[in-house]
């Protein structure tokens, strides 16, 4: 048996979204793929299978726009595992029909797995098995503080045909106790429909993790900064976040211009209101931590310059260009959190002892001498990425002059992949000229001594080759996938968050392959000795 995984010693890891997964329904899921794709980390030496946040999408199918920070993502719950219930038929099963394997098709897997779902749910109610119902019961007890607006919220944007909260009528915009008991009332069986749905991700996900754990496997999750402006959590807890008498954001989140795009990114999601978190603890950022630990044993935070200083642009603004930094409580923050779990670096006189929260700083963008200060003082592992390496010949920049305390990757949801990366003309996803774009290569093919035939797999080598602490490959960058496997392109709404694994793709010679760099390098897991 492996030992418990830390982002404090050498390993190794693979970033792939679950809804990447092949399957015949549409999208991935957490049931037979996924301990398919458990098995084949475990077999290539891997201590870490990372992962984007896990919440239900909201606008663009986003997984960083979820209608909630607590939620888990109905889409992903397995209906092979409903009809081994005895939730659904055989007959349920018949794949979606139509589909490409290589794209989610969002839409038309709503459609099905919604009829599913709503079908599991009539069986699981009309036969009201004891020991099933007490733990559903037990579940709702439990999450009670979150559970009961989210399906509140679901129920009632419902009956408004999907239209934000913003957009309901005033009593339920404004949470008048007595507009919301009616509701509750008016729409007791659709609240149970959505937390029935959440006790079942809840369920399927208990198991994938404890099948992980079995081949000591790390869960890394993704914490986003921001939540969006249309979910439940900004509905139930208004006083949190900078919004107008209308409940619409009066200032939204973004980056000023960068890699990506020579006007910004503008977000748009509403800003927080840390005055009023400060004044209770920041309960609130508790919880969500609380709840991601639950599920992870390790978080990658989003946008950790957020946490010392953050962009605020002025709501209605066509792009970033036109807003300002503004200070966020840093230090104050993370004290907080991580006495609320014990972690010795949440101590005023900290750091000191062994971490209990592993967290990895998203610290990419504009990072200051005072932003890298935080990171540092909590001795969080900040991000490196090699494809932004190669810019310019910087010897400290290079892979081998990596900080142990970091995490190194191939890219991120965020870049093109490696081989779309290295054959991209300039331009085109981002700012880079095509000057630019030559200067990289070549300093790329010098540094890795390539000929760019396996310009993925040199750049593999690499990461695993660093002295960073732990080493995260793309999935896609394993099977050398071009511009069209990418994740996401940043400033866009439209074509992402789409790519699947082809089912094989992952074959043995890869597997070996994986297998062999990762034992060499020293990345492999440690086991227990007897």
């Amino acid at each position: 048996m492996s030992d418990k995984p830390t982002l404090q010693r050498r390993s190794a890891g693979v970033l792939l979204h679950p809804t990447s997964l092949p399957g015949a329904h549409g999208i991935g899921d957490i049931g037979h793929e996924a301990f398919a794709f458990a098995n084949f980390l475990a077999a290539c030496g891997q201590s870490w299978w990372q992962m984007l946040p896990i919440g239900p999408v909201g606008q663009g199918h986003s997984p960083y726009f979820s209608l909630s920070a607590f939620a888990g993502n109905p889409l992903l719950i397995s209906l092979d595992k409903l009809c081994k219930k005895g939730l659904l038929e055989p007959a349920d099963l018949k794949p979606v029909r139509g589909q490409i394997r290589d794209r989610v098709h969002p839409a038309s897997v709503e459609r099905f797995k919604e009829s599913r779902f709503t079908k599991a749910f009539e069986v699981f109610d009309r036969r009201n098995e004891p020991a099933e119902s007490a733990a559903f019961d037990a579940f709702c007890q439990a999450q009670k503080d979150w559970l009961d607006d989210y399906s509140l919220y679901c129920a009632i944007k419902e009956t408004h045909q999907g239209a934000a909260w913003t957009d309901w009528e005033p009593g339920l915009r404004a949470r008048h106790p007595a507009a919301l008991e009616r509701a509750r009332q008016a729409l007791e069986g659709r609240i149970r429909y959505h937390r029935f749905l959440q006790f079942m991700f809840h369920t399927q996900w208990v198991e994938l993790k404890e099948y992980c754990v079995s081949l000591g496997l790390g869960l890394i999750g993704d914490i986003p900064i921001f939540v969006a402006a249309d979910s439940a959590d900004v509905w139930s807890h208004p006083e949190l976040f900078w919004l107008g008498e209308d409940g619409r954001p009066s200032a939204v989140a973004g980056v000023p211009p960068d890699y990506f795009s020579q006007k910004g990114q503008l977000w748009g999601n509403p800003l927080y209101r840390w005055d009023v978190m400060r004044a209770d603890g920041f309960s609130w950022w508790i919880a969500r931590f609380r709840s991601a630990l639950a599920r992870f044993d390790a978080v990658r935070l989003d946008h950790f310059i957020g946490f010392h200083n953050y962009w605020e642009i002025p709501a209605g603004a066509k792009d970033a260009t036109g807003g300002r930094w503004v200070q966020a409580p840093g230090d104050e923050f993370f004290r907080a959190v991580l006495r609320a779990f014990g972690d010795p670096r949440g101590a005023d006189g900290m750091p000191g002892g062994d971490a209990s929260v592993e967290i990895i700083a998203e610290d990419l963008g504009s990072v200051t001498k005072e932003v890298a200060s935080l990171r540092d003082r909590f001795e969080f592992p900040g991000m490196r990425i090699l494809q932004f390496c190669f810019g310019k010949w910087d010897e400290k920049a290079l892979p081998h002059n990596f900080p142990r305390r970091s995490v190194v990757y191939t890219g991120t949801h965020d870049n093109d992949t490696i081989v779309g990366w290295f054959h991209d003309p300039g331009l085109q996803s981002n700012v880079r000229t095509p000057e630019q774009v030559r200067v990289e290569r070549e300093n790329a093919l010098k540094y890795l001594d390539s000929n760019g035939v396996d310009i993925h797999w040199d750049m593999i080598r690499a990461a695993l080759k660093s002295p960073a602490h732990t080493a995260i490959i793309l999935a896609q960058d394993l099977l050398g996938l071009g511009s069209e496997a990418r994740m996401n392109l940043p400033g866009t709404l439209e074509g992402n968050w789409l790519w699947r694994l082809a089912p094989g793709a992952l074959t043995p010679e890869i597997a070996g392959r994986l297998a062999l760099m990762t034992g060499a390098y020293g990345r492999g897991p440690r086991r227990w000795t007897t």
